[in-house]
């Protein structure tokens, strides 16, 4: 079945939208109506299915609070629809519309359901709590465009230790739906290697908020940065320098030493797993690999070598407070 959809606001949505929700959130579910019906519907879009005889199966809403990111809520599909690719199609169709719009996709999923987020892209990024009385984990998409395209040919992508299908790229947006995911999901360990530290590819606030993520994660974390040039650091407020002087016991930056042998292709490691290569240090072309713990052993010993050899920054270190 290929359902049709319909957007509306709260104020024009027909009583469908409702009554799907009363149907399975409130008797179905059991969650208080006063938790159901909340101030967030009123600034939300609100999606419908419907059948080819205007039926309709299913529904969800789409809101926004900060441009760069989405939440995704209230998805629920009429049981006599279930097990016929209903909600994934819908799910697919949220991030069509969200692709180019948000650079992030949030949602609240129930514990039972978190399979089904993952193998459209979502990965879980808190911890078990409860809502209305039901498990709940927190999910997000970095790469919405990236998901939406490849649902239904891929068993998890995007995905930490499950995606093992090699990524193209060869612009930046893809590039940095790439790097973004893989970072999000590293628990410990973040190894980036570059010339320098790129503007439009690293001095981002989303990006800075994954790293400091990690860093603060706990007393293991390990963020190292290894550049060639740290000049354009100094001559222009980078966040990431903010925030490496905010942490300065949990990342730590380093200089390659010239005189040893040193790679000649940037790359970044996530954990033991995830790993991300660019093949010039001036283009967005390359590959990601979200499940390659033998390349990521062997480019981790690469980078553990001009680590060792590196010296910290003087630069950085005599900067003002």
């Amino acid at each position: 079945m290929t359902p049709r959809f319909r957007k509306y606001s709260w104020q024009l949505a027909p009583d469908s939208v409702r009554d799907i929700r009363q149907r399975v959130f409130i008797d179905e579910q059991k969650v208080p109506p006063e938790l159901e019906w909340d101030d967030t519907d009123e600034i939300a879009d609100h999606y419908l299915a419907v059948d080819r005889n205007n039926q309709p199966i299913a529904t969800a809403r789409l809101f926004s609070t900060l441009e760069e990111t989405g939440y995704i809520g209230r998805m629920a599909v009429m049981p006599e629809y279930r097990g016929k690719g209903i909600g994934k199609t819908l799910l697919r169709h949220l991030l069509t519309e969200s692709a180019g719009r948000f650079q992030e996709l949030r949602l609240s999923a129930q514990q039972h359901a978190t399979g089904f987020y993952q193998r459209c892209g979502f990965h879980v990024c808190s911890d078990l709590y409860d809502d209305a009385g039901i498990p709940h984990l927190d999910m997000r998409c970095l790469a919405p465009a990236l998901a939406d395209s490849v649902i239904g040919q891929r068993p998890q992508p995007l995905i930490l230790g499950a995606d093992a299908e090699s990524w193209l790229f060869d612009h930046d947006s893809a590039l940095l739906g790439l790097m973004d995911s893989l970072i999000g999901q590293a628990g410990q360990r973040l190894w980036l290697y570059d010339r320098f530290l790129d503007h439009d590819l690293y001095d981002r606030h989303q990006l800075r908020e994954l790293i400091s993520a990690i860093a603060r994660r706990h007393r293991l974390s390990d963020v190292r940065l290894l550049i060639h040039d740290d000049k354009p650091l100094v001559q222009r407020r980078h966040q990431l320098v903010e925030l490496m002087r905010r942490l300065t016991s949990r990342i730590e930056l380093r200089l390659v030493n010239q005189d040893y042998p040193i790679e000649g292709q940037p790359f970044l490691l996530t954990d033991r797993e995830g790993i991300l290569c660019r093949h010039d240090f001036n283009k967005p072309e390359g590959f990601a690999n979200f499940a390659a713990g033998g390349r990521v052993k062997v480019k981790a010993e690469a980078f553990q070598r001009m680590w060792d050899a590196a010296r910290p920054s003087l630069e950085l270190r005599e900067l003002p407070i």
